[in-house]
């Protein structure tokens, strides 16, 4: 209790404001790249909160605005089969493939299920051994060690009906691929508590030291995220280029080395295509060898053509940080979360999303 006080008190959040306004004397762009990072600033307006030389970027966090276009459309082939019962997290339903969503597809009368963990899907290949239930593997070194075990579990358990469609992405490597960008803006970075307190915060070490970036490790509430800010902001007035953590009662260095070893058993690092963004190298985990008969991608053969995403649709510019949601001219307008065009105005942690429920603009 005395955590979620400390970490929620407006008279704290004020005294980090302040400080900022102390030590704030020329204008920063900072990056968060987590999509409940970006709900917390969009929600408490932290954006408009802030010293006016300060300027908040959001990148790439939210992992169903992220899954490429054509894992959507393979994943949409898959669950169109008639023995098939495809499992996933429920915002992926939502997320526009090249002409239709996992939704559309439920509504036909495919068997489609949102779970809440891919170990409810084992329980259902357990309790359907005439069909081929696959669980859609989509997100950041959060979701991974999940589907590791879910992995590990089936093999336990001896079934040959569980697979994973495996679409995992690592962030560390597409930071790199933004910091790398001649047109990029951004002067320092909010790296994602959730995903570190799996991976640690060393592999920021020699991206801080490359860039001449400062990266601060940050939890997802609102004076962490005013904390993280302020930690990233007197480095950067002070010169430094240093990976910090903000999120020390979830995070450490090497993170958790049971979960990492999991998913070193379980999955190799591989190439992976960012939506809207393109193929980052050794962005990504595959299912390793020993494992390929859990591979969905192996099972099925389905290959989906290569489609384009809408022209109204400057989603992966979004992504990138280098525009806000209300400059994209489709945004509320052609685009909203009843009928989206892009993948980040689907899950309410996308940034376009988020900018069309709290109605935000940054200045």
């Amino acid at each position: 209790m005395e955590y979620v006080n400390e970490i929620r008190d407006p008279k704290t959040a004020e005294r980090f404001l302040n400080k900022l306004k102390e030590i704030t004397t020329r204008p920063w762009n900072i990056m968060e790249t987590c999509g409940d990072q970006t709900l917390t600033i969009l929600k408490n307006n932290i954006q408009n909160r802030l010293p006016e030389k300060i300027r908040i970027i959001h990148g790439p966090g939210c992992p169903a605005g992220v899954t490429p276009l054509e894992m959507i459309d393979k994943a949409i082939l898959i669950a169109g089969l008639n023995d098939v019962i495809f499992t996933s997290f429920g915002d992926m339903l939502r997320v526009p493939g090249s002409k239709k969503d996992l939704l559309s597809v439920k509504s036909k009368g495919c068997d489609i299920r949102a779970v809440q963990s891919p170990l409810d899907a084992v329980k259902i290949a357990e309790e359907n051994p005439g069909k081929r239930v696959v669980f859609f593997g989509v997100g950041f070194e959060t979701n991974a060690p999940e589907n590791a075990m879910s992995i590990k579990a089936a093999k336990l358990k001896k079934l040959p009906n569980y697979f994973i469609l495996c679409s995992h992405l690592l962030l560390p490597p597409a930071i790199k691929f933004l910091l790398s960008d001649k047109e990029s803006r951004i002067e320092g970075i909010l790296a994602p508590g959730d995903m570190c307190s799996v991976m640690g915060y060393g592999q920021y070490i020699p991206i801080a030291d490359d860039f001449r970036v400062p990266i601060v490790v940050t939890g997802f509430e609102l004076n962490d995220i005013l904390h993280g800010i302020y930690m990233t902001v007197k480095q950067l007035e002070e010169g430094k280029y240093e990976v910090e953590n903000q999120y020390t009662r979830a995070v450490n260095c090497l993170g958790n080395l049971g979960a990492k070893e999991v998913m070193e058993d379980v999955f190799d690092v591989t190439d992976r295509k960012w939506r809207g963004i393109g193929v980052i190298p050794d962005s990504g985990y595959k299912i390793t060898e020993r494992y390929k008969a859990f591979d969905a991608e192996q099972e099925f053969k389905v290959e989906s053509q290569e489609e384009e995403e809408s022209d109204l649709c400057i989603a992966g510019i979004i992504m990138q940080g280098k525009i806000t949601p209300p400059e994209c001219p489709a945004f509320a307008k052609q685009c909203t979360p009843e009928h989206p065009l892009g993948a980040p105005m689907v899950s309410s942690k996308g940034a376009c999303a988020a900018y069309f429920h709290y109605k935000r603009k940054d200045r």
